[in-house]
């Protein structure tokens, strides 16, 4: 056995597990004398990041497994109890990834064991009815089963309290705390006398999103009108999303056959992400088929959405704008908020119409507080297609809810023969073209991401696109944000480990001056080549 696991504590955690199948896989790793392996799935449990437990379906600590949930699902009950929020309800949902459903029963029977009140949704659905019906239900809190856009062979554990929103700290760390403090999985309290849903908690959501967005504004007939591709991208949306559409009035949509239905393997993307380059080419190949004004795309958990417009896949600061704008021009008052990676012109936007903007850490759990109780939050987004245009309804990214807006703004537009794109002319020629991209990189070994955020640190670019840049470490910021800020004159470069999946993601921005309408293709042509040339100073920087 390698040094860096001990024999005698895989055997300790295969006899206190609960799960037959992830025993007898940790027994095998043993007896094949799998010392890396056991190593990699030993050396550290996972641990509460940007949306809480993530990680590959996998026996032992390091992995989600049936062990690891029921302890997660003990710690959020002690934590709870600690409080003094025992004894109350707690929401359980799930999705439609391996093992999800087993996962969310194992929840309610821990959580049940411990004294809580426990009701399941019915049947696996998207993560906002879940954040939604924390509220609804009068619940404690909440849990999510999902990995969201992750590979297939992941699952997640997402823990909302009872404002509807994500975790932040110290809550996660007091969570944390108390699942090392919790006794074997094997011998934790369980009991099945806990609730199972009907369909009412997803009705009142539908019904809730559609009064929030508000249909009525735009034309009945203009709403009929509106050809509309749609994917769920194997994931959960479909159902829900169908209902809210119909009930605000529009027609059947479009939806991709091979990716309409549940699928955990994802069959027909490399990565369930709409992000992913290709992800979204079976939907822009049906949008061009049925002629579709817009196109839709929801990651699998139903909460974020991409948008494809005139054979385009617009960026998520693009349809972050849009939807802001919108609302902005309807007299919505209060605060829009962006996570300090997503573009800058949501603040140019907002300042035009007097209503204040908050930049803030990454994640929707801080987006999702921002705001004042003068200016309360209205409205916010981050950049990797989050929206929350309904934060009343769902106290986190919402997919569903932002598609619906979309799909209104696209109506509304069309009304007056313009599309989303002419809309993206139109701001660009009043607030300059701010346009937006990534350098991405995913590894294999994390030291990687570690060793370039310590190289940009010591030595950050002092130049970019021959522009004097400013540094800033955002560790300095309060809360702390484990990244760096690169600001110049028409340049700016935010660089972080990212919070989900074993990536080091550069945001990068330029912004270049516009004349009149006119001039914003030619713009366009040169924010296109200061953003290549960008991408290629970082990648030299980084040197990953």
């Amino acid at each position: 056995m390698s040094a860096a696991v001990d024999r005698a504590v895989v055997e300790q955690w295969i006899a206190d597990d609960p799960h037959p199948g992830d025993r007898a896989e940790l027994q095998a790793l043993l007896d094949a004398g799998a010392d890396t392996e056991l190593a990699d799935r030993f050396a550290a449990p996972l641990a509460f990041g940007t949306a809480g437990l993530r990680g590959p379906l996998q026996a032992g600590p390091a992995g989600m497994n049936a062990a690891v949930v029921a302890r997660a699902a003990a710690g959020l009950a002690a934590h709870l109890v600690a409080e003094g929020r025992g004894g109350r309800g707690v929401v359980i949902g799930y999705d439609a990834r391996h093992r999800s459903d087993e996962f969310a029963r194992i929840s309610a029977e821990v959580l049940t064991g411990a004294g809580f009140a426990v009701q399941v949704l019915p049947r696996p659905l998207p993560t906002p009815v879940l954040s939604f019906a924390v509220r609804h239900l009068g619940a404690v809190a909440g849990v999510m089963v999902t990995a969201s856009h992750n590979p297939p062979q992941d699952n997640g554990y997402k823990v909302y309290l009872d404002d509807g929103a994500q975790l932040v700290p110290p809550a996660d760390r007091q969570i944390e705390a108390a699942i090392a403090a919790c006794g074997p999985a094997r011998e934790l309290p369980r009991s099945d006398d806990w609730t199972t849903l009907g369909d009412d908690v997803e009705a009142d959501y539908v019904t809730a999103v559609v009064a929030a967005v508000g249909p009525a504004r735009v034309d009945p007939e203009a709403r009929r009108r509106l050809v509309v591709a749609y994917t769920a991208m194997h994931g959960v949306g479909t159902t829900t999303t169908r209902a809210v559409f119909a009930a605000a009035g529009f027609a059947d949509l479009h939806a991709v056959p091979e990716q309409e239905h549940p699928d955990p393997d994802f069959p027909t993307v490399a990565f369930p992400n709409p992000e992913e380059p290709g992800a979204v080419d079976l939907l822009s190949a049906l949008a061009e088929r049925v002629g579709a004004d817009v196109a839709i795309a929801e990651d699998p958990d139903a909460d974020r959405c991409s948008v494809v417009c005139g054979g385009r896949q617009l960026t998520g600061d693009e349809v972050g704008v849009l939807l802001a704008d919108a609302l902005l021009r309807r007299g919505v008052a209060g605060t829009y908020a962006r996570s300090l990676v997503s573009g800058s012109l949501l603040g140019r936007v907002a300042a035009g119409h007097g209503q204040p903007a908050a930049e803030t850490p990454t994640g929707f759990k801080w987006i999702i507080r921002a705001g004042a109780e003068d200016a309360p939050l209205v409205y916010g987004y981050e950049e990797a297609l989050g929206y929350a245009v309904s934060p009343q309804v769902a106290r986190d990214k919402d997919g569903v809810s932002a598609a619906l807006a979309v799909a209104l703004l696209a109506a509304d537009l069309g009304t007056q023969g313009r599309t989303l794109l002419d809309r993206l002319d139109e701001l660009a020629a009043e607030h300059g073209l701010h346009a937006t991209g990534q350098l991405s990189v995913r590894v294999e070994d994390l030291t990687l991401i570690a060793d370039a955020m310590a190289r940009v640190r010591a030595r950050p670019p002092v130049s970019l696109l021959d522009r004097e840049v400013a540094f800033e470490d955002l560790r300095e910021l309060e809360p702390p944000v484990d990244g760096v800020r690169l600001l110049g004159e028409g340049v700016r470069v935010v660089v972080r480990p990212s919070g989900t999946e074993p990536k080091l993601k550069a945001y990068l921005e330029v912004v270049v001056p516009v004349v009149d309408r006119a001039d914003v293709p030619a713009a366009r042509t040169r924010a296109d080549a200061e953003l290549t040339r960008l991408r290629g100073e970082m990648a030299s920087a980084l040197r990953l």
